[in-house]
């Protein structure tokens, strides 16, 4: 059951668009969720998707009603490079601008389609919509993830990931400079009561830590980079902890990190080092990504000036 309160930025909105946000799926399948009786308002069964919600109204989903995604298909023209395989695991450098798996507006061209073309055993490990995916990378964020060819390494592979046993590195690039050379940000994240598209800091969220070093502080514009590690792994994390503390993410137009002059074309953020103990074997291997080209291009004319 997906159950949420309806926060001031939605109340006016029609039902159906709703339950299209909450359950991540077009507006004809969420009026297909209402139709079947599958939607509660205050306790209610909702009968039509044109009702407008009022604040602090609970919208309450039965996922058995959602209709399933249709299995994503094999395409061999997505472009990614892989950095290891073996029979159980594939450690895949993703490109800035490639969407991790199929959903609402991306239904096809995304790191899954392409994977299934590579190792079609994937399509029966995990869900059948996001088959071998056990953690994501934004859009706009490349780097390296792992993904699971078999049941036994998705299932290990998902208990580490929930157990903090994974360590996921970034590279970052953020407005202003640090008082503090090594810090942590201890904030709960969920959806932005006030923008329901973006994530921020909210008492009632999900606990989440991103432990971060600096690397190197600029004068001019006054930019720092940072590694940052999680130790949990909530949406947009990076992007909203480093926002709540006063410096955004360069280059990031959701959290305010774009701006004139600077030219950098989608969020300075980088999946930079992986490392893990193999869930078959239980060694421990780590692999590592530098900067692509448009972001270390970039970081190379700060140093330089």
């Amino acid at each position: 059951m997906i159950e949420e309160t309806i926060p001031a930025a939605l109340a006016g909105e029609r039902l159906d668009r709703i339950v299209a946000l909450l359950a991540d799926v077009s507006r004809s399948d969420a009026s297909a969720v209402i139709a079947s009786d599958g939607v509660r308002v205050d306790g209610v069964i909702a009968h039509s998707g044109k009702q407008r919600m009022s604040s602090g109204a609970v919208v309450a989903i039965d996922e058995t009603c959602i209709p399933q995604p249709q299995r994503p298909e094999a395409e061999a023209q997505v472009g990614f490079d892989v950095v290891f395989e073996d029979p159980d695991i594939v450690v895949v450098d993703k490109p800035a601008g490639l969407v991790v798996h199929p959903a609402a507006g991306h239904h096809s061209g995304t790191l899954v389609n392409g994977l299934l073309a590579r190792y079609p055993e994937i399509a029966g490990v995990g869900s059948p919509n996001r088959p071998g995916i056990v953690h994501r990378l934004d859009q706009g964020t490349s780097g390296l993830l792992v993904v699971a060819r078999s049941a036994s390494a998705f299932q290990r592979l998902t208990e580490m990931l929930a157990g903090h046993e994974v360590q996921r590195t970034y590279r970052a690039l953020v407005w202003g400079r640090p008082s503090d050379n090594e810090f942590t940000i201890d904030a709960p994240i969920a959806r932005d009561p006030q923008d329901p598209l973006r994530m921020a800091i909210v008492s009632s969220g999900k606990e989440a830590r991103t432990h971060v070093t600096v690397l190197q502080q600029f004068d001019y514009p006054h930019m720092a980079y940072l590694e940052c590690e999680l130790e949990t792994g909530r949406t947009h994390q990076i992007r909203v902890h480093l926002r709540a503390v006063g410096h955004p993410v360069v280059g990031d137009p959701v959290y305010g990190g774009a701006r004139s002059g600077v030219n950098v074309k989608r969020p300075f953020l980088h999946a930079y080092r992986l490392s893990f103990s193999h869930p078959t074997t239980g060694e421990k291997i780590t692999f590592q990504s530098e900067l692509p080209e448009d972001l270390s291009g970039f970081l190379t004319h700060l140093r330089d000036n």
